[in-house]
């Protein structure tokens, strides 16, 4: 697959900024806690994400460069992993990006104001964290939450229309939590963790799991390119499926039960739109991760059986199936990513102007 020109890996960027400590202005201590994205972080994010994706232990961890995190450790993984009591560890950095089960710790080696630790499974996973071993001082300000979803930008996802729980009920305080174990578990295939250390030698441990999720809704995809299918039971809730890059999305399948029923017909659809039928799919673009926020290209609320497609030149595309709990409804779709010459024409009266990719 043909790739983009990559600037420095950011693994190196996580790592400059766990050693030099990150910007206040960046990185935030408070409950709005966000990484700022730039141009520059917000391509380094997408390659990570891309990193991901593949099947190699040597892409799927963020590793140390000594010796003890070298190519043989790596090669004898898997080898390791036969055993059914192996338990994969590693040190944990300020700014981190996880893939894997596993044991993380974290241990302060100076004060370390605002670091943040971002989880992600495979889209049919829901991640559980829990925190052991934690040597930190609240009353002397230091804290660790744990998120229920990712926050980029200054925006949440899932957004809080798409997200079943209330905002307040997204945040795991260790310092003001009584729940045993200081436990976490999230809604989707995305979590996170974001805290404030400021003795040395202090420190905690976070250990990832993964579980099984039999309807995933509200996905960060890991890779720009794939199929997936999304289906909602009798669930009144908005499923997202996000992808991090400019993509051309194929619609291969679509079965909205209350399409093929007669209480609104095709020509009502069309005066009021889609969004008064109440079950429809809607392709959203934008350069943040809040489907709130973003920019509608198109939507879709009759049956669909062969390939409807769009292009959309934006950061953050995004697929939505809304459902209102009626009925069982499903959308199958593929997606790659686009090549700078491949993306749409950017002109000042079309909603793809806004989305023009630097």
């Amino acid at each position: 697959m043909e790739t983009r020109e990559s600037p420095a890996p950011l693994s190196s960027w996580l790592r400059y900024k766990s050693v030099h400590g990150a910007d206040p202005a960046v990185l935030s201590p408070f409950q709005d806690f966000s990484i700022s994205m730039s141009a520059f972080a917000r391509t380094q994010l997408l390659f990570l994400l891309l990193s991901l994706s593949s099947r190699m232990m040597l892409s799927r961890h963020i590793q140390d460069d000594d010796a003890s995190d070298g190519l043989h450790s790596l090669l004898s993984l898997d080898q390791k992993r036969e055993s059914e009591d192996f338990i994969f560890r590693r040190p944990l950095r300020c700014l981190d990006m996880l893939a894997t089960e596993g044991h993380f710790t974290f241990v302060a080696s100076k004060p370390q104001l605002a670091c943040a630790t971002f989880v992600i499974g495979e889209p049919s996973e829901v991640i559980a964290m829990e925190l052991s071993d934690v040597k930190i001082d609240c009353n002397a300000g230091d804290f660790i939450k744990m998120f229920d979803g990712w926050v980029l930008k200054g925006e949440k996802f899932p957004s809080s229309e798409d997200h079943p729980l209330p905002m307040h009920q997204r945040y795991t305080d260790f310092c003001s939590s009584t729940a045993p174990g200081h436990t976490s578990r999230s809604s989707q295939n995305v979590a996170m963790i974001f805290f404030r250390i400021q003795s040395p030698d202090s420190g905690f441990t976070l250990v990832v799991k993964k579980l099984r999720n039999p309807f995933p809704c509200n996905i960060m995809s890991q890779s720009p390119e794939g199929s997936f299918t999304m289906v909602t039971p009798h669930q009144r809730r908005n499923c997202s499926f996000s992808i991090i890059y400019p993509v051309q999305i194929q619609l291969t399948q679509l079965s909205l039960e209350q399409a093929k029923s007669n209480e609104i017909s095709p020509e009502a659809r069309l005066r009021s739109g889609c969004s008064g039928s109440g079950d429809y799919v809607e392709l959203l673009g934008g350069n943040g991760v809040d489907t709130s926020r973003m920019f509608p290209m198109a939507d879709l609320c009759f049956p669909l059986n062969g390939l409807a497609q769009m292009k959309i030149g934006c950061d953050n595309s995004v697929l939505r199936l809304v459902s209102s709990g009626n009925y069982i409804n499903r959308v199958s779709f593929q997606y790659r990513l686009l090549q700078r010459n491949q993306l749409p024409k950017a002109t000042d009266n079309t909603l793809e102007h806004v989305c023009t990719v630097e």
